[in-house]
């Protein structure tokens, strides 16, 4: 099939809504015809999934690394939101995602980033302002505006906020959402701004108040924020309506699937084949107005072909007509790429650093819950020593602290965390959504500092150190991604992963977990390097 002209078997046709026998003819990377035939090879074609949204750089790898893996789960394109590198490296990082995603045969269409930083309430490596987002959507490589996280800029009238929704509107490109749990008045008036879709709906009751007011709800399912099955109603109520994504997916994550695994997973609930395809494959492409090819004439030659309608196995993964995925192999080349990074802190954290004074009362803090970027939050009267609060395993209540990455030496700061279950150990990590900071919990002073400091050493990553072994995965692309394979990536993810859980910790993914400990944007608390941070009525705790 290399020097594909043709290709036959049985077509899933989404929008008659019907599978036959036929021909797909291809000129020039389009498709010419597609027409009946009877005698017919014994597969079946159909438009390639897409992810609607999703930071590449979760994934630890570059985006042609990321597109090695997914053309074999049988995704053709995603939309790319790059706000991650962009908080480390501004405009800079922005257009190293577009050039290593060029020629990856996978369909990248990235976002500008609408809030960087995130928030006020931190440190971060850059910041774009409206003059930037103008600049990067008037861009042809730029498609949409992403998540606007700052609602209550939004619902303010804040006028960089306004700025930046209103350069969307004037190049007549979509506005993405970011407010979880906002509803009634509040959402009204926020979706009426022109923001058109919402991927952090964590309840059916949000979703169908958002979908009222004319959003459309991307149902997320990722490797630390898993909606999916509060949300998967949806897909037989609104099927026009709805889209998927997997925002953040780690590499181990990644190599076992993608969009596939969600199809799979709503056709084992029991919906409509085409109902469930029209959302993992058409209304990205309508909405975004993305040159997507969805098995019409005259469309780009995009598509994928399955062994069968019950395993789902992908066999090949077609771009513009060309394989780049064909039994089991990705036909990518081996492909090296720059490194960026935006890492200035210097001095090395030593264990009186990490000391909170007691203040004779309890103290905030972030109950983590697994599978939801949103958090709860208590109160704990913690144990003390030498007039110095401490950690209290055996309640599971840990110390976390947050160092800002972007200053040679400044105090870390300090709260504490529930749910990590860690004992002799300590976890860190430069993923830290959004500014990406260095984010550590762990049950003991020193290792915290070990952590740390091997992070500092080497300008981003991931460590666990015990009292008796440690483990560092190096991420040299800001502090966020690996220059090694997925394949690479995943192993080394998996093994500290286990390593951590061995440790005592119960979440099915420490790190990512640890990653949203940071993101102030999401309730109901969070640490940023700037102090413990209430989310709900965005202030920090005393």
């Amino acid at each position: 099939m290399e020097n594909l002209t043709s290709v036959q078997g049985h077509i899933i046709d989404i929008y008659q809504r019907k599978i036959y026998k036929g021909e797909i003819n291809i000129q020039d990377g389009k498709i010419l015809s597609v027409v009946p035939k009877d005698d017919v090879e014994d597969q079946f074609i159909l438009p390639g999934f897409i992810d609607a949204h999703i930071h590449i750089e979760s994934s630890m790898v570059t985006p042609y690394e990321f597109a090695k893996i997914a053309l074999g789960h049988g995704t053709v394109a995603t939309v790319s939101d790059p706000h991650e590198i962009a908080n480390v490296c501004g405009m800079e990082g922005v257009r190293f995602m577009i050039e290593n995603a060029a020629n990856a045969g996978l369909k990248f269409f990235f976002g500008a980033p609408s809030c960087v930083p995130a928030t006020s309430f931190e440190h971060a490596g850059a910041v774009l302002g409206p003059e930037d987002v103008e600049a990067l959507m008037a861009s042809d490589d730029i498609w949409y505006l992403s998540e606007m996280m700052n609602y209550p800029g939004v619902l303010n009238d804040d006028p960089s906020v306004l700025a930046k929704i209103n350069s969307a509107k004037k190049h007549n490109k979509p506005v993405d959402g970011h407010a979880p749990g906002l509803m009634g008045d509040a959402a009204a008036r926020y979706i009426s701004r022109g923001i058109t879709t919402d991927h952090e709906c964590y309840t059916l009751a949000e979703a169908l108040n958002k979908l009222k007011y004319g959003m459309k709800i991307i149902i997320r399912e990722g490797s630390a924020a898993k909606n999916f099955e509060a949300l998967h109603t949806l897909i037989q109520s609104h099927p026009e309506q709805v889209m998927l994504c997997s925002d953040d997916k780690h590499p181990d994550d990644l190599i076992i699937g993608h969009i596939n695994l969600l199809v799979k997973r709503a056709l084992s609930l029991g919906y409509d084949l085409f109902d469930i395809l029209q959302i993992a494959c058409i209304n990205p492409v309508q909405h975004y107005q993305l040159p997507v090819g969805t098995l019409r004439p005259g469309d780009n030659a995009d598509f994928i072909i399955i062994n069968d309608t019950k395993d789902w196995n992908i066999t090949h993964t077609f771009i513009n007509g060309h394989p780049y995925f064909q039994k089991g192999k990705s036909l990518l080349q081996e492909r090296k790429g720059t490194l960026i990074n935006h890492f200035r802190r210097e001095k090395q954290i030593t264990p009186d650093a990490l000391q909170i004074s007691d203040r004779g009362s309890a103290f905030p803090v972030i109950d983590a819950i697994d599978g939801s970027l949103i958090t709860e939050k208590s109160w704990a009267s913690l144990p003390t020593e030498d007039g110095y609060v401490l950690s209290d395993p055996t309640c599971d209540v840990l110390k976390i602290c947050v160092v800002n990455r972007y200053a040679a030496d400044a105090p870390p700061a300090l709260g504490f965390i529930r749910h990590f279950g860690l004992k002799g150990c300590a976890i860190a990590s430069t993923v830290a959504h959004d500014s990406h900071n260095i984010i550590a919990v762990g049950d003991n002073d020193e290792l915290i500092c070990r952590a740390i400091n091997m992070l500092i050493a080497s300008k981003g990553g991931l460590s666990a150190v015990t009292h008796d072994n440690e483990k560092q995965i190096s991420l040299p692309i800001a502090g966020l991604m690996s220059d090694r394979s997925a394949d690479e990536i995943g192993l080394s993810y998996s093994q500290i992963s286990e390593f951590v859980k061995s440790c005592g910790c119960k979440l099915h993914a420490p790190y990512m977990t640890l990653s949203f400990m940071a993101l102030l944007v999401i309730p109901k608390i969070k640490i940023s390097d700037m102090g413990m941070f209430d989310a709900e009525e965005f202030r920090f705790y005393d």
